[in-house]
């Protein structure tokens, strides 16, 4: 078979968003956008700082004007802009937990500003999953909720308050990453049994006018028991098109994800989830390379020409993805003029306003454990978490707390640290001091369990923290859920543990 031609390759890279290396494009990069690849994802290893991003997203533009730039975005656990310091608002979870529409809204917005003066033209967000198993290993705290009517009205006010910037929102994991037990990025979750309430944010996503939606990669027997959601035309054009009436832009999550090119490959993944009715192929987090982007090229190239996928299929897809470029494109522009003739942004502490809203107080002892005056022992147990969270992300509640209260001293431990003589080593230096405990998802972690158990049966006066799902409130003499371990979740708990808040 002949070799595909040069508009064929021009097409193929039209539907492809890769990933790279590096805070400026390399070279591989400049020359792909100019012959006409649809754009770049970033991820925490390409952004120092806002004026950097907008450097950057300046020089892909100069190379492809319509380029798309998206970046995982979502605010609280999950964020990159914000990466090196950790996240000045909080995740889906809180918001949900507060309730407050507007909050909400004026959280994305805010966001959106962000996103949209560093060049950002599509923000991954929000997480419209329905949390409903509580054991969840890569959703958990980036949805806002196990409800679906609460998670449906709240997704509405993130895409409301996101568009209204010109940064177009993506409402994620299609059809539902919620009650699912397995990491996609390392297997293949099964959505077992009817999913209608799992789709109800979408609906309300779709109605709301959100313009692009991305794929999980699931099995959902329900529409196809044999290829997971990203591949299935019976997901993403009979679900998703036809009977959900979605006209806008469909992304794949990470095509490099084992869950669905374990077997298939990245390029062969990627060929069939444009046949099944994806527009546009990410790809970069976990293989950023030339090489990559180029097997993905030529695998939806070679399927056009074997007549496994449809040119018209692929040419579809393209349109939307440049449809997409320039709506974004003209939508953050008019922003920008409307931003300059109101005076310009007005500064504020949304985020932090959120997260001292979500915290919630249980006190279990009557004795006056709180406020905290005086320098404590902090311990934070830290355990592995998903790829979606960058692992240089800052949490914490010790660095806050010695702010607020100098000499306050800090010991945080993984799962292989946590062992008694480390443990009865803290209690010991920590007698004649409070002791605070920092827990992340412990109901899911038994080695947490266990840790905390073995210091609240010497200290039963300790406060204990939950920045994860606080499945249990009556751990310590005081148990505080903070329902997320952005950088402002550790001050607003910081502030409810010294009597500022």
């Amino acid at each position: 078979m002949p070799k595909p031609g040069r508009d064929l390759l021009r097409l193929a890279d039209s539907v492809i968003l890769p990933g790279f290396v590096g805070t400026a494009p390399p070279d591989w990069l400049r020359r792909r956008l100019s012959e006409g690849l649809a754009g770049v994802v970033l991820f925490s290893r390409n952004i120092t700082g806002p004026a950097q991003v907008a450097e950057l997203t300046a020089a892909l533009r100069a190379e492809n004007p319509s380029a798309l730039v998206g970046v995982d975005e979502e605010s609280g656990e999950v964020t990159r802009l914000e990466v090196a310091k950790g996240s000045s608002r909080p995740g889906n979870y809180a918001l949900g937990v507060v309730d407050d529409v507007a909050l909400t809204e004026e959280l994305a917005r805010d966001l959106g500003r962000d996103l949209a003066a560093a060049g950002i033209s599509i923000d991954f967000a929000p997480s419209a999953d329905v949390n409903s198993n509580s054991g969840n290993p890569v959703i958990g705290l980036r949805a806002f909720g196990a409800d679906p009517e609460l998670v449906a009205r709240h997704t509405r006010a993130f895409i409301r308050g996101m568009q209204a910037t010109g940064v177009a929102a993506c409402a994620k994991h299609f059809p539902g990453h919620g009650d699912t037990s397995v990491d996609s990025h390392h297997g293949v979750p099964v959505v077992a049994g009817e999913i209608e309430e799992h789709l109800r944010p979408f609906r309300a996503a779709i109605e709301e006018g959100v313009r692009s939606i991305m794929t999980g990669h699931l099995l959902v027997p329900r529409y196809d028991p044999s290829i997971p959601a990203t591949l299935s035309p019976h997901v993403l054009t009979a679900l998703l098109r036809d009977e959900l009436g979605f006209e806008g832009v469909v992304i794949t999550d990470g095509i490099e994800m084992a869950a669905v090119s374990g077997a298939y490959g990245v390029g062969g993944a990627s060929a069939m989830a444009v046949t099944a009715g994806a527009d546009a192929i990410c790809v970069g987090g976990e293989r950023s390379d030339e090489a990559t982007a180029a097997e993905v090229r030529d695998a939806i190239a070679l399927a056009v020409m074997e007549g496994r996928l449809p040119e018209e299929r692929l040419a579809e897809a393209a349109g939307r993805v440049t449809g997409l470029g320039a709506w974004s494109a003209a939508a953050r522009a008019a922003h920008a003029q409307a931003a300059r003739e109101g005076g310009g942004r007005v500064e504020g502490e949304i985020g932090l306003i959120a997260a001292r809203r979500a915290v919630k107080v249980t006190r279990r002892s009557s004795a006056p454990i709180l406020p905290i005056t005086v320098a404590a022992q902090v311990v934070e147990f830290a355990p592995e978490m998903n790829l979606a969270i960058d692992k240089g992300t800052p949490w914490g509640v010790g660095e806050p707390l010695g702010k607020l209260l100098p000499g306050t001293t800090v010991a945080r431990l993984t799962a292989e640290e946590s062992r008694a003589a480390v443990l009865e080593d803290l209690l010991r230096s920590s007698a004649d001091r409070p002791l605070v405990i920092v827990a992340r998802d412990a109901h899911r972690y038994p080695w947490q369990a266990e840790a905390i158990g073995h210091l609240l049966s010497a200290r039963g006066d300790a406060v204990v923290v939950e920045m994860g799902l606080p499945e249990r409130s009556d751990l310590g003499a005081v148990h505080i859920a903070t329902y997320g371990s952005a950088r402002v979740c550790g001050q607003a708990a910081a502030e409810v543990i010294t009597g500022t808040l």
